[in-house]
């Protein structure tokens, strides 16, 4: 019987997808997101699909420890996560009618309702949040480009 494949077998640049259908996954995805970087622009809502999407500027937390052991920059990667079976999306402490303004990614929390459904709320730096009523916890991220150099060569800090 033939071993499974690792996720190191892809190599330092596959690119990365995930989903997560329960509050295990949702914490794997969480941390591989921490920290994305989008314009308000980049977020969007469909309805008809019941899908809400954005469009991520990634850090590459998986890669951080070899760029640190080998002394080369840190990485990004744009990278889609979008969230299935949406019932209604609400934006707190986001002006959605400033589409350059830029959001920092910090969480995503998963707050269980009856009968699977519940909220999903998307934390950003700054107090603002997204809040997403959905049917069930379905929640993609995938990497769309190569990974590049993170402009700012630096870790993402959160100050205490």
């Amino acid at each position: 019987m033939p071993n499974d494949a690792r996720f190191a077998d892809a190599g330092p640049d596959a690119a990365l997808a995930i989903r997560a259908e329960d509050g295990d996954d949702l914490r794997v995805l969480t941390a591989l997101a921490q920290d994305a970087v989008l314009s308000v622009g980049d977020m969007g809502y469909d309805p008809k699909s019941r899908r809400f999407s954005l469009l991520l500027s990634r850090f590459r937390w998986e890669d951080a420890d070899s760029a640190r052991r080998e002394s080369r920059p840190y990485e990004r990667v744009r990278a889609l996560l979008v969230i299935s079976d949406v019932l209604r999306v609400r934006h707190d402490g986001i002006d959605r009618n400033d589409p350059g303004t830029v959001l920092s990614l910090l969480t995503l929390d998963w707050q269980p309702g009856e009968d699977g459904t519940g909220r999903l709320v998307l934390a950003f730096a700054g107090d603002g949040a997204v809040v997403i009523d959905a049917e069930c916890l379905s929640v993609d991220l995938r990497d769309v480009a190569r990974p590049h150099r993170a402009a700012s060569a630096q870790l993402p800090r959160h100050d205490p």
